[in-house]
């Protein structure tokens, strides 16, 4: 005889109504942000594929407003820009440019969707002849020197209409220091989302080809974080958190879903976390040897990032996601 008085999870299993019915978390295209390579160039026509990034392309001005207005006519709230000038050099003066890449990029797009939540991600590393994050002297990473050159970054962004920026440098006191110039220029209403707890990860390989950031010498984890450590991260994010920044971020996203959870419960700002490169082309290279279903894989991903506590999601698979939301 079988008992009457075990748990019949199953039941509200029965449907995918009754799934919807009862479902703990959602992606909406309200979580979700999505990155983009623009490429300072004359030539209105650039769109090139990133070969280790199928269907993510550097673009152009003109590319980039088709790419985001087909994005926005599928709900597109958010977006972040990288930039990737014409010319390096090793102030990476293109960041602070008033006429810079990113600034053109950030002018074109508010202009055309004003309601569109236009983030710049605030670093040197695209713009730096050298590739690292600060400036550099003797092969060693600046961290004082580099604050002033964010800031300003920060504020240039701001002043061509940014509606946030983001540092991803990782310099100790940058969020201070962009936070009091954003001040001080009358931006005090310009939040700030940090890359607060960011990880000198193995998974952001593809992303050096996207942006054309690769360092010439060396390696980032001087200033990035130690992938064993877990202490530190609330450390970096106690810190940013009393510099000012409004949102924390964690990055990479699914190796570090235990991190999204601690800084979840830990604080309660709103918590981003990025889908790096690495991630998406793995996703994207089983997909295509027809080894995993990709969206299901996507969504599942996203599911978990929200789950483990992330408010936003930085996803380069966000455009395809917004067509399976419509």
């Amino acid at each position: 005889m079988i008992p009457s008085d075990f748990f019949r999870g199953r039941r509200l299993r029965s449907s995918l109504a009754m799934r919807e019915l009862v479902r703990e978390n959602a992606v909406t295209a309200n979580d979700l942000i999505m990155p983009y390579f623009v490429v300072e160039t004359d030539d209105d026509s650039f769109k090139k594929e990133i070969s280790s990034m199928p269907g993510q392309y550097q673009l152009s001005l003109k590319q980039l407003k088709i790419k985001v207005g087909e994005a926005v006519a599928d709900g597109l709230k958010a977006c972040i820009l990288f930039g990737i000038p014409a010319e390096k050099d090793d102030v990476g003066s293109g960041a602070y440019d008033d006429k810079g890449i990113v600034q053109k990029a950030i002018r074109l797009l508010k202009d055309t969707w004003p309601e569109l939540v236009v983030i710049a991600d605030t670093c040197l590393c695209e713009y730096t002849s050298h590739g690292h994050c600060g400036l550099v002297k003797n092969e060693y990473v600046q961290n004082d020197p580099t604050l002033n050159l964010l800031a300003k970054a920060a504020v240039a962004q701001a002043r061509a209409g940014a509606d946030m920026v983001a540092p991803s440098d990782m310099m100790d006191g940058r969020v201070a220091a962009i936070r009091a110039a954003l001040d001080e220029e009358g931006f005090i209403n310009t939040p700030i989302m940090s890359y607060a707890v960011k990880y000198a990860s193995a998974f952001y390989g593809p992303f050096r080809e996207a942006a054309e950031s690769a360092p010439q010498f060396g390696d980032r984890k001087t200033y990035q974080m130690d992938p064993p450590n877990v202490r530190e991260a609330m450390r970096e994010a106690v810190a940013d958190l009393e510099e000012g920044a409004d949102i924390l971020m964690v990055k990479p996203g699914q190796p570090y879903l235990d991190i999204v959870r601690m800084v979840r419960d830990t604080f309660d700002t709103p918590v981003a976390v990025y889908q790096v490169s690495g991630e998406y082309s793995m996703i994207k290279a089983a997909a295509q040897n027809d080894w995993i279903d990709e969206m299901g894989v996507v969504m599942e991903s996203l599911a978990g990032f929200k789950r483990a506590g992330a408010d936003l999601i930085l996803t380069y698979f966000t455009e395809d996601v917004l067509k399976v939301l419509k």
